[in-house]
């Protein structure tokens, strides 16, 4: 192949044209196969180690993810990030999957979140010396329910012994310019299901009933008028929402016999996702002894104190862009949930104005600069 990205004689990577081949290999999440093709085409050239490996049963599988490490010595720096996308729906100028540039915009669903980032990476991972170690972890399910992906990554680095000192993951956290913001931390996010039981009658006979929707109004009244916390120095307050009211009673004239809501709990590092759904749990007995509540904890809220990753991170940003970063903790949750576990992680990538969006595009100039304030991050972490 004439054109490949990857120049084995002498290690060059260009990143907007490996971007262009991430974004041409449709990934629609679950991501297996062509993609990661590519990813271990550029990846071993420049000596990684690649382990691919497919894990999971549907509904959530299966997942391929891939696992490159290469050795050296000093601190081990790790990136991590996905080549899944979102569906790119309808409306789009071209192929959501052309990799066309326009007007120096790279278009196409991943550019943004997170392929662009990812080839960045690689083609700084391209240019650092070979003493330094690194690993990259890249799954094929973010975007979707994230059961067999960055967990299963763990899981497989903790079979091998492979532990990081310090790991980046290349999220679009840029807001209004590249490398205005870093996330050093996330707040949690717990889903709440709250059944109350009844008793079906008659509404002319509501003595021989036992009316659901009653106690259901009442727990979520008294769940309205909780107040979590009123934040702290790196996490704004936390909050309860409504997210679904459910009954299917397709009868006027009758009582129904149950009653559901869901509640979605964004939390800050002052909780945990079981105490809140312990707490959802007590108001719901007390308006409704019968009530039944189950929770799903999508991830623990996490913080990485400021210090000398941020630091570091934020010195490579200010080289290049002449600013120095903000340091927040503001989204939604990211699978830097899930590696806050292994080692002190923050996230730092492109601008997010257009992800998940119809044209999702990035600067071809950003690729760029993006490329070399992680290549800066690289030589900095193996000082």
């Amino acid at each position: 192949m004439a054109d490949r990205t990857v120049r084995a004689a002498d290690a060059v990577i260009d990143v907007l044209t490996l971007a262009q081949e991430l974004l041409r290999a449709e990934s629609v999440t679950p991501a297996q196969g062509a993609v990661f093709d590519i990813l271990e085409t550029a990846l071993v050239p420049l000596g990684f180690a690649v382990d691919r490996f497919v894990v999971g049963e549907a509904p959530d599988g299966p997942v391929e993810n891939l696992l490159a490490v290469r050795g050296g010595t000093g601190p081990h720096l790790a990136f991590a990030g996905h080549v899944d996308v979102v569906p790119a729906g309808d409306g789009w100028t071209g192929s959501p999957f052309s990799g066309a540039v326009r007007d120096g915009l790279l278009y196409g669903r991943g550019a943004v979140d997170m392929k662009g980032a990812v080839a960045a990476f690689i083609a700084a991972c391209a240019a650092a010396p070979a003493a330094i170690p690194l690993s990259l972890v890249i799954t094929g399910d973010e975007e979707g329910p994230a059961t067999y992906g960055t967990r299963a990554l763990i899981d497989r680095m903790n079979e091998r012994g492979l532990r990081p000192d310090l790991c980046l993951v290349g999220e679009p956290t840029s807001a209004a310019r590249l490398g205005d913001m870093v996330k050093i931390g996330r707040r949690g996010s717990v889903n709440i299901w709250i059944t109350v039981p009844g008793r079906q009658g008659h509404v002319a006979y509501p003595h021989l009933a036992d009316n659901p929707v009653t106690r259901l109004i009442a727990i979520l009244s008294a769940i309205d008028a909780i107040t979590l916390d009123t934040g702290n120095a790196w996490f704004q307050p936390s909050n309860i929402e409504v997210t679904d009211l459910h009954v299917g009673n397709p009868a006027h004239n009758i009582i129904p016999g149950s009653a559901q809501a869901r509640l979605s709990i964004r939390f800050n590092d002052e909780h945990s996702g079981q105490s809140l759904i312990n707490r959802i749990a007590a108001v719901a007995a007390a308006h409704a002894p019968g009530a039944e509540v189950t929770g799903r904890i999508s991830g623990e809220a996490f913080l990485t104190e400021p210090g000398a990753f941020s630091t570091l991170v934020s010195d490579a940003i200010e080289d290049e862009t002449g600013s120095r970063p903000e340091l927040s903790t503001t989204g939604g949750t990211s699978d830097a949930r899930f590696l806050s576990k292994l080692c002190p992680t923050v996230e730092f990538g492109l601008l997010n104005a257009t992800m998940h969006k119809v044209d999702e595009a990035v600067a071809v100039d950003d690729l760029h600069a993006l490329t070399r304030i992680y290549a800066g991050i690289i030589a900095r972490a193996g000082a």
